[in-house]
């Protein structure tokens, strides 16, 4: 359940913060105080797509933040799977943005937006005001479909899409197999060109490296001898001021007083190992001004040697290990075109296997589909009826595509007769845009019971609805609401009245600047604001008598 929302300089908002309860929240105001900026807010939090003109003029920055309530151990164990444990019970999304860039947290670690969206997605569920246009277009009415039957067809979902990409990708393979024999003679040349180039090098892993140490080591020689025979005269040098001269003289005169007091002994010890490390030191430094010395002709010899790697490294890879592999597909690619016909023969047979069993998942997932298709067809006419569709009739007709996708063979289209008397025909021919929202709202009830989505957020659903229709879809609100969170902005009063939480957005302009603020009402103040929606610019006593009553109606309705 989202029980808070913090927004920042994001558009009017100056600052607002807003706590949300459980079962049936009301968002209402004047037409342009800025209804839809808060679930835009909601939406940049969630990780959505935001332009720099989000936010507000004259700030750098803006801030949306979420902290969500989890109660169903279902959505925890989803959250888990996504690493975004609940602590204490909480979840906390937030998303500062600024021009360019965006910075996303979970639980106050950082995160990315694509992450973010994909928590968003088990939390809450978001249909905005024009989302009911979607439900004109056949892949989105199959999508739909799917989402309901997730639990019984997911598998053969998952499977019907990993056969496709391997179909795919083995047609594609096989597309490769259309040179004549002079462009395959032209193309096994100059694989043989470069498998012998890389060949004749005979790379050896980090060679390269090896190399580029011993380069370095030897251009560099003679400022290292001279920096080292510096130190070492410095350190075990015939001078009387050298380190181990100097060392050497304290540990005589530390030793001539050791017999005068015993703790002395230990102070003594220690200048013994200190002298006895330096002379170690000394030895090393000498062996390595030994070992600097090299010939021209050992210079020249890794000079060469790195100059015929690195010409290798700028054709091939650029590293050894990235040469032996592209090496390795090459050889490949030619013993593909040394056995071309064996090799075309091979995969046809492979692409005639996967299309065979592609034929088959998608079959089964078809099979599937028409089955949760009946489902969805009588559960959905069952929320219709509840939304003032008396007489509708719903029905999902199939059909092949004739193709292959990541979704099988299916294409389907929703059809409705909303009148007795008249036949199923499909939304776009016959449904209006009110009556696209109340089915888009069906379909939304119906996907929230399945997923056991804890919050569901409606934007101006109620779109081209008034009456008894919008009565009806105010008491499904409050039906779905006692099993979930609602969140639900409206301008329809018979909604709003059910409201169990009741929030006005009111814009306000203050010393030449416009801010728009949420307030919560008490319950005086949502018969106010009820008998505003009601009433227009003038509220008199029957107005407000009015709204009582719509009030007093709807709380007798949700006790029922």
């Amino acid at each position: 359940m989202l029980t808070h929302v913090h927004v920042k300089n994001i558009a009017l908002i100056d600052e607002a913060e807003v706590d949300f309860g459980p079962g049936l929240n009301i968002l209402t105001g004047e037409t342009g105080a800025g209804k839809s900026i808060l679930i835009d807010s909601v939406g940049v939090a969630l990780g959505k797509k935001v332009s720099k003109d989000m936010i507000r003029e004259g700030a750098d920055t803006a801030l949306a933040e979420l902290v969500f309530q989890i109660h169903d151990p279902d959505i925890e164990k989803l959250l888990e799977e996504l690493d975004a444990t609940a602590e204490d019970g909480q979840v906390i999304l937030s998303r500062k943005i600024s021009a360019g860039r965006s910075i996303c947290k979970i639980n106050g670690e950082i995160s990315t937006a694509a992450q973010l969206r994909r928590v968003a997605e088990v939390l809450l569920d978001i249909h905005g005001q024009h989302e009911h246009q979607s439900l004109l277009y056949k892949n989105r009415q199959l999508d739909y479909l799917d989402d309901y039957g997730r639990a019984k067809i997911g598998l053969a979902l998952e499977q019907t899409a990993a056969c496709f990409r391997e179909y795919r990708a083995c047609r594609k393979a096989l597309e490769e197999y259309c040179m004549d024999e002079e462009q395959r003679k032209r193309e096994i040349d100059f694989l043989e060109y470069e498998l012998n180039e890389i060949e004749e090098a005979a790379l050896r892993p980090g060679e390269d490296e090896e190399l580029e140490a011993s380069y370095r080591r030897m251009s560099n020689s003679q400022r290292i001898a001279a920096t080292l025979n510096e130190i070492y005269e410095m350190t075990d040098g015939d001078s009387d001021i050298s380190a181990g001269t100097i060392l050497g003289r304290a540990a005589q005169s530390i030793q001539g007083i050791v017999s005068c007091d015993d703790a002395l002994q230990q102070l003594a010890d220690t200048l013994a190992d200190i002298d006895g490390m330096l002379g170690d030191f000394n030895r090393e430094l000498s062996d390595y001004l030994s070992d600097l010395t090299f010939s021209e002709e050992e210079f020249y010899s890794v000079s060469e040697r790195l100059d015929q790697i690195n010409h290798i490294k700028s054709k091939y890879g650029n590293s050894v290990e990235k040469i032996q592999e592209y090496a390795g597909i090459k050889r490949q690619e030619l013993d593909r075109l040394n056995h071309y016909e064996a090799c075309k023969k091979e995969q046809e047979a492979r692409l005639s296997a996967l299309e065979k069993q592609l034929s088959g998942l998608c079959e089964k997932l078809s099979g599937l589909r028409k089955k949760c298709a009946k489902q969805f067809e009588k559960k959905l006419t069952e929320h219709l009826k509840d939304l003032n569709f008396a007489d509708v009739r719903f029905h999902i007709q199939f059909e092949e595509t004739g193709h292959f996708s990541e979704k099988g063979t299916d294409s389907i289209e929703f059809q409705i007769a909303a009148n007795p008397g008249e036949p199923v025909r499909p939304l776009a021919a016959v449904a209006s845009g009110g009556e696209l929202s109340r089915i888009m709202l069906a379909i939304r009830t119906l996907l929230a019971e399945q997923d056991h989505t804890e919050t569901l957020i409606f934007d101006e659903i109620d779109t081209g609805i008034s009456g008894r229709t919008a009565q009806k879809v105010s008491e499904k609100m409050a039906l779905i609401a006692a099993h979930c969170q609602v969140i639900c902005i409206t301008h329809l009063p018979q909604i709003a009245a059910m409201a169990d939480s009741h929030f006005e957005i009111r814009k306000t302009v203050e010393k030449g600047a416009t801010h728009t603020g949420v307030y919560r009402l008490s319950e005086d103040g949502a018969c106010e604001e009820l008998a505003r929606m009601l009433g227009g610019a003038e509220i008199t006593d029957r107005v407000l008598e009015n709204a009582v009553e719509m009030r007093k109606l709807a709380r007798q309705f949700k006790n029922i």
